[in-house]
């Protein structure tokens, strides 16, 4: 992003609070007309990218804009603005029936090719390329032989369905719908929760709770990054948040730099797992689904909560390897520090409460925004300036503008991939190579997702793959008993765990920045931290108990056995649980961490047996042989 300098840079700082405060006064009082919202949405965000985003990062002005970024700003809102003014004829039209006159298609051939600028310029080249795939793929897929084959379409039927037709996909589709009304109120209120200082209750907690433990900063860092992520479903966002502090304690105590990132990262990755602002893909798949978002935030919670258990788990393991030292006891705040923000919880638990209440999402986000500003009141060192309101309203919108034109890029894709039938073709591939099995088309699917992740965003590759795999799941779940909430959770969980795995891993990047470390190797890290939560993904399938279903016996049951299947992973990669472990005892303990894991044949308490069976032999053992060296130890 760029630097900008004079008045320039505080009117784009105003145009994204104003845009950001009408979200909001919407989210609370009634959108209006879908056409008219989505098209307002990226009226007002997409033109500011291109004043904010340099075409270059080493040819273009660092701190203004070009005179060509200013032609591509006006461009870019021409086509938004007409369908605005005409959306009375635009939702009125019968799609692929009424003609779509040359003027509909300069204004969508200028939506589309603005869009892709966007893109490349505030997201990812990634995504930007993989949408012009799927153009590409319209215009030339019947000439692709076998099961990719496509039917020919005309350039007026491409232009048309990537960007006119907002009941089935493209520009204005429903998934610009969901990012324009919903996840914006929610960015609005993560936003807010910084502003009033919720940050520095989580930080000040983090480190009350972990900081005085071997390798405290890694923990701390650990336990920060989940309870930021139930205000921010961004990984990037959390890195550059909590990272500028834990980064430099790890590194401090002992950690290399690139572990340090790489802790973090994955830690951070996680946020978008952790109710209840959980990333902008949760939000999407309740649209996708027609499952409440409440029903969601239930869904997902233990297993958020399990992929934390399980860099918990890493982390010690790792650092009492190491022998790594806590944080100083002078750095570590006082209960009574932490218990003065502790009124900031309340608007969280409104969020919580209206959520269960069903009422909508938008609406219950409101009222704990507004909430958030009242309760911040209540301490003067919490307590928001008429200035600190509006730049949490401005990094909101700072916040909403890539989305935004992310979120329409998705569309673009997910119409394509319907409108061809590639939907069909990939998903009956991905059904062929498994041949029937259903943990083989889970595995194949998984890596689908995380290779997605390599070069788009979370949320996209959600979507496509969702698009791709779900109906597979579905038919070969079904002696299983698998629902649309499983097949969905699984696919967005795999999603968002794709920040942590190299090549292309945002998250670790950023960590890199900060800890002055190699990205490839802070991304290599990073996944070796994640990788034993990579296992809770599959329990969504086959430990339906995960997903808060079933009697209390039996969800505890089942996040009991994942729990001892992740502590046998993670001391067995870390070849540490009570003491050092050789090479035979860490294949051993992974293989048994394997099969608590996933040998669904077996009893559930058989498996838990297993787990606990296991871990208590180890560990009474290095204990005998600990007190056996102590006894031939000589004294004096």
């Amino acid at each position: 992003m760029r630097d900008l300098v004079g008045p320039l840079k505080w009117v784009c700082w105003a145009w994204a609070a104003a845009a950001a405060a009408v979200h909001l006064y919407f989210g609370g009082t009634g959108f209006p007309e879908p056409i008219q919202m989505r098209g307002f949405h990226l009226l007002v965000f997409t033109p500011l990218l291109f004043l904010l985003y340099p075409a270059s990062k080493t040819r273009s002005p660092k701190h203004r804009p070009s005179v060509l970024d200013w032609v591509w700003a006006v461009a870019s809102g021409v086509p938004h603005a007409w369908v605005m003014w005409n959306w009375m004829a635009v939702a009125d039209r019968m799609e692929y029936v009424d003609p779509f006159t040359p003027t509909m298609m300069a204004l969508g051939i200028l939506a589309i090719v603005t869009l892709l600028e966007a893109i490349r310029r505030a997201v990812e080249p990634g995504l930007a390329i993989m949408v012009a795939i799927s153009l590409a793929y319209m215009q030339w897929g019947w000439l692709v032989p076998g099961m990719l084959n496509a039917r020919p379409f005309t350039p007026a039927e491409i232009v048309e369905a990537s960007w006119l037709v907002p009941t089935a996909g493209g520009v204005y589709g429903p998934l610009t719908g969901i990012v324009a009304t919903i996840i914006a109120v929610f960015i609005l209120f993560g936003s807010f929760m910084q502003g009033s200082g919720t940050g520095r209750l989580f930080s000040n907690f983090g480190s009350a709770v972990a900081g005085r433990y071997s390798g405290g900063p890694a923990k701390v860092a650990v336990v920060t990054s989940g309870l930021f992520g139930t205000m921010s479903g961004s990984s990037v966002s959390n890195v550059v948040t909590t990272g500028s502090m834990t980064i430099p304690l790890m590194i401090r105590v002992g950690y290399r730099p690139a572990v340090a990132g790489g802790i973090e990262s994955a830690a951070s990755v996680g946020g978008a797992l952790m109710p209840p602002v959980m990333g902008a893909a949760a939000f999407v798949m309740a649209e996708i689904t027609n499952i409440p978002y409440g029903n969601i935030l239930v869904a997902a919670a233990a297993g958020a909560v399990l992929y934390y258990f399980a860099i918990l788990s890493a982390v010690h393991f790792e650092a009492k390897k190491l022998g790594l030292a806590p944080v100083p006891a002078a750095e570590i705040p006082a209960w009574r520090e932490v218990l003065a923000d502790a009124h900031l919880v309340i608007p969280i638990g409104v969020l919580v409460w209206l959520m269960t209440e069903r009422w909508s999402g938008n609406f219950a986000a409101f009222c704990a925004t507004l909430s958030m500003v009242g309760v911040a009141f209540l301490r003067r060192r919490s307590r928001m300036t008429p200035m600190q309101v509006v730049d949490s309203l401005a990094r909101a919108g700072l916040t909403m503008a890539p989305l935004a034109v992310t979120i329409a890029g998705a569309g673009i894709v997910v119409s394509a991939l319907t409108a061809t039938g590639m939907v069909v073709a990939f998903g009956g591939i991905i059904k062929e190579l498994a041949g029937g099995n259903l943990a083989l088309l889970l595995l194949f699917l998984a890596i689908t997702v995380l290779v997605l992740g390599m070069g788009i965003p979370t949320t996209p590759s959600y979507i496509i793959a969702a698009a791709i795999g779900v109906p597979q799941v579905l038919e070969l779940g079904a002696y299983l008993n698998v629902d649309m909430l499983q097949a969905h959770m699984f696919v967005f969980y795999f999603a968002v765990l794709a920040d942590t795995t190299p090549p292309v891993a945002a998250a670790a990047f950023a960590a890199a920045a900060i800890a002055k470390s190699s990205p490839s190797m802070t991304a290599l890290q990073s996944s070796r931290f994640a990788i034993a939560g990579f296992a809770v993904g599959f329990a969504f399938i086959y430990d339906p108990g995960i997903m808060m279903r079933g009697g209390l016996v039996q969800i505890m049951l089942s996040i009991s056995i994942m729990a001892g299947a992740l502590v046998l992973f993670t001391s067995a990669y870390a070849g540490f649980l009570l003491a050092p472990m050789g090479t035979m005892l860490r294949l051993l303990l992974g293989a048994l961490g394997l099969a608590v894991a996933f040998l669904h044949a077996i009893p559930d308490s058989a498996r838990l047996l297993l787990a606990l069976g296991a871990l208590g032999g180890v560990a009474a053992w290095q204990m005998a042989a600990a007190r056996t060296v102590g006894r031939l130890r000589p004294r004096g």
